[in-house]
């Protein structure tokens, strides 16, 4: 169940992540108050998942999921810059992140919810 709340508290991660984009430095009173929930949507499902995982390896997760989405949902939809080079590393990021939860030892989830 950790990493269902990881993969929810990363996705909106990425929505508050392109709503500061979106609120024109809180200018704009919706993409504001959506960009304020999503914030704490994201941190609810982040210390949830905390609670039964290494800090370590879930923050890495969070954060990597997070900003390879955000990467990708600059380039295709708010005309981010992108390129063979970009798509590349942000595949690497992707990779790196299923080896960190595919290698994460005995100790992963060892709290009950």
């Amino acid at each position: 169940m950790a990493w269902i709340y990881i993969l929810l508290g990363a996705l909106f991660e990425i929505g508050w992540a392109v709503g500061l984009k979106l609120s024109e430095g809180f200018t704009d009173p919706i993409f504001s108050a959506l960009t304020i929930i999503c914030i704490g949507i994201s941190f609810y499902f982040f210390t949830k998942a905390l609670n039964m995982i290494d800090i370590g390896t879930g923050y890495a997760v969070y954060t990597g999921i997070g900003a390879a989405g955000t990467a990708l949902i600059g380039m295709m939809f708010l005309g981010d810059s992108g390129g063979a080079g970009k798509l590349f590393f942000i595949a690497l990021l992707i990779f790196g992140i299923v080896g960190l939860k595919f290698s994460n030892g005995s100790s992963e989830e060892t709290q009950t919810e």
